[in-house]
């Protein structure tokens, strides 16, 4: 129960950590239980965070990986296969943040400029992080010479994670308001855009943070190429396209409180999707730890992840 808490409350957040730790959850559940109710306590761990967060397939990938030792093993023996199981799940992570903090950072051109929204960095991930590894890795190479990140409402993980990984990577930053992107955009010389995924669909429509969408959008109109930074564990084949995904709704106080203090007016409705779908056509190339993948996505994809363990069950 505790695990699953601190994924639906966004202690643990990203994608690729929520994969991990509801592996580690399911072990957690495991070495509690005595062998008797082993299997049963496993079972029930693995349904209660199967429905923590609907959006990143990285919990379900890692859930349906538990899901077959479960039924794979005795109940003796069923602890420390999970385990073992778990702590592959966790080094998969780690190497394909590695590759993709490599790889992502042959797309940067020197002297440049990069915008990122949300946080995909080692706080999201197991390691290095996706699109703030590969921001990390090129400045390391003396590519990047300013970051740009949105606060990115209304948690603003941008303003409270993603800044302090860059600064304490000593990457020059920028924090901006997510509405002044286009504003810098028309203004100031934006060279790429890099930002991670919570769930990737076979033709490459891409689920990440809310606002992700719009950004797309924006350099489209402004010729800046959009890089998504995502391990294989967050396409989902099993989905033809992002209209699929299912987008989860937060909250309303996330939007009408800050601190813990109302800020909004009573009396209207409130929304609070946490994530929206950017189209694959608004996509430069997906950089995964497998390769960089490029239109059209649908082929590269099912190479780089038709692997068993994706998708929701």
């Amino acid at each position: 129960d505790e695990v699953a808490d601190a994924i639906r409350n966004m202690t643990v957040r990203g994608a690729p950590a929520i994969g991990v730790a509801a592996a580690y959850g399911v072990v957690f559940a495991a070495i509690r239980a005595d062998a008797s109710t082993r299997t049963e306590a496993v079972e029930d761990a693995i349904t209660v965070l199967g429905g923590t967060r609907p959006t990143a397939v990285n919990l379900f990938a890692a859930l349906n990986r538990m899901r077959r030792v479960l039924h794979n093993s005795s109940p003796e023996s069923l602890a420390d296969a999970l385990a073992r199981e778990a702590r592959q799940v966790h080094q998969e992570e780690i190497d394909a943040s590695s590759a993709i903090s490599r790889l992502g950072a042959t797309l940067v051109p020197y002297a440049a400029t990069v915008l990122t929204h949300c946080n995909a960095g080692m706080i999201a991930t197991a390691a290095y992080g996706t699109a703030l590894g590969v921001i990390v890795e090129a400045h390391r190479q003396g590519k990047v010479t300013r970051a740009i990140a949105t606060e990115t409402r209304p948690l603003l993980q941008g303003a409270r994670l993603t800044v302090w990984e860059l600064v304490k990577a000593g990457v020059p930053t920028t924090l901006i308001t997510d509405s002044m992107v286009a504003h810098l955009m028309r203004t100031t010389s934006i060279d790429c855009v890099i930002v991670g995924a919570d769930r990737i669909a076979a033709n490459g429509d891409v689920a990440n943070k809310i606002g992700t969408y719009g950004i797309a959008v924006l350099a489209r109109a402004h010729r800046v190429p959009f890089y998504v930074a995502a391990p294989t564990s967050t396409v989902d084949l099993s989905l033809r396209q992002g209209d699929a995904i299912e987008i989860e709704e937060r909250s309303t106080t996330e939007v009408t409180t800050y601190a813990g203090v109302r800020v909004a007016a009573d009396g209207p409705e409130v929304r609070n999707p946490a994530f929206d779908v950017t189209p694959h056509r608004l996509v430069t190339a997906i950089i995964t730890e497998r390769g960089i993948l490029s239109v059209p996505f649908t082929r590269g994809l099912r190479r780089a992840a038709g692997h068993p363990g994706g998708g929701r069950t």
